[in-house]
């Protein structure tokens, strides 16, 4: 881990520097309980003051909207605002390098000739990669990735180990795939003809934007005809599925288990919850919001936040739960009331 000096972190943060101990070396950071005197903590809520007022951090950096207490300890406080936002920078800087395999062609790496390697692509070893390939310039390829025939990827990308691309992919700049994942694999679609599934041809492609990050083990299928688009700065987490022929609005959030069906859209700005399930054809609108485990089965308007199974606007959800709680008690209420209306007409 490297040592920075506190001045040169409110410096990289454009926040006014300390009032005192700008020369305080920083050797990383750590949650508040856990913090020791040289690294640095942060607080974004004013319901963790308990753990500011132990902390022994170095450091703070405090969202502009926490009110500290007047008795707060005499710890050097960064004012910033957003703390979250903040410690994403610091922590950049005190990140190791990542792992990554030097310029050029490893020697057991197996690449077509027909493929094109930009200046600047390395290929890590017992990578394969196809015919017609094109990979753009500073591109990453990890160890064991498999590139099929006609992929191409954009500059400055990261695919990681074991990643595996299948045909007609196109990939755009600043892509990060994580380990395993899997682009381009066979939409699931299959017709009964009275006697069998006959397997439908998935003849279709994927395309993936600018800046899209992409966790490990995600399952993206390819179209059965057009594309399965995901959209420029979306970030998709781990074990995410999705689909045939959906298409990802930019800049959205899809959390770990989240599926989606086939032919589902979802338009800019939209989040989804761990574990958060859309049925096929189903259209979410710009910035709505689905809180984790919610089964979406109808269209949800931009803007909205649902929750639930199935999923409803969130306040009638939390309505309907707490309902529910109550019912044993409506139970035990509604039979002794037939016990005293059957006493009553006895």
């Amino acid at each position: 881990m490297p040592t920075i000096n506190l001045g040169k972190i409110a410096e990289v943060l454009n926040c006014p520097p300390p009032a005192q101990g700008a020369l305080t070396a920083i050797t990383g950071v750590a949650a508040l309980e856990d913090a020791g005197p040289t690294e640095l903590s942060l607080l974004t809520s004013e319901k963790y003051l308990k753990q500011f007022a132990a902390t022994r951090a170095a450091a703070v950096l405090v969202d502009k909207k926490v009110k500290l207490r007047p008795d707060a300890p005499p710890a050097c406080v960064l004012w910033v605002d957003d703390a979250e936002l903040a410690m994403a920078r610091v922590l950049e800087l005190f990140a190791p390098p990542t792992p990554r395999p030097p310029s050029g062609v490893d020697a057991t790496a197996q690449v077509d000739s027909t493929a094109q390697l930009a200046d600047g692509v390395a290929v890590g070893p017992l990578t394969v990669i196809g015919a017609r390939c094109r990979i753009g310039r500073e591109t990453v390829i990890h160890a064991g990735v498999i590139l099929s025939d006609d992929v191409s990827i954009g500059e400055t990308c990261e695919i990681f180990p074991h990643v595996t691309i299948r045909q007609r992919i196109t990939i755009g700049h600043r892509v990060t795939i994580h380990a395993n994942s899997v682009l381009g694999t066979d939409g699931f679609g299959y017709r009964w003809d009275g006697s069998r599934h006959v397997k439908v041809p998935q003849i279709g492609t994927v395309v993936i934007e600018d800046d899209v990050e992409i966790g490990s083990c995600v399952c993206i299928d390819r179209a059965k005809f057009g594309v399965t688009r995901i959209g420029k700065g979306t970030k998709i987490d781990n074990l995410v599925q999705i689909a045939h022929n959906v298409t990802i609005g930019p800049h959205c959030i899809i959390v770990g288990q989240a599926g989606l069906a086939g032919s589902a859209k979802l338009g800019a700005g939209v989040v989804l919850g761990g574990q958060a399930a859309v049925r096929d054809h189903i259209v979410i609108g710009d910035g709505a919001m689905a809180a984790a485990c919610a089964a979406i089965a109808e269209d949800v308007e931009a803007g909205a936040i649902v929750s639930g199974m199935p999923a409803l606007p969130h306040r009638q959800s939390l309505r309907e739960q707490a309902a529910l709680r109550r019912l044993p008690d409506l139970v035990v209420q509604v039979r002794k009331l037939q016990e005293r209306e059957g006493k009553d007409q006895d």
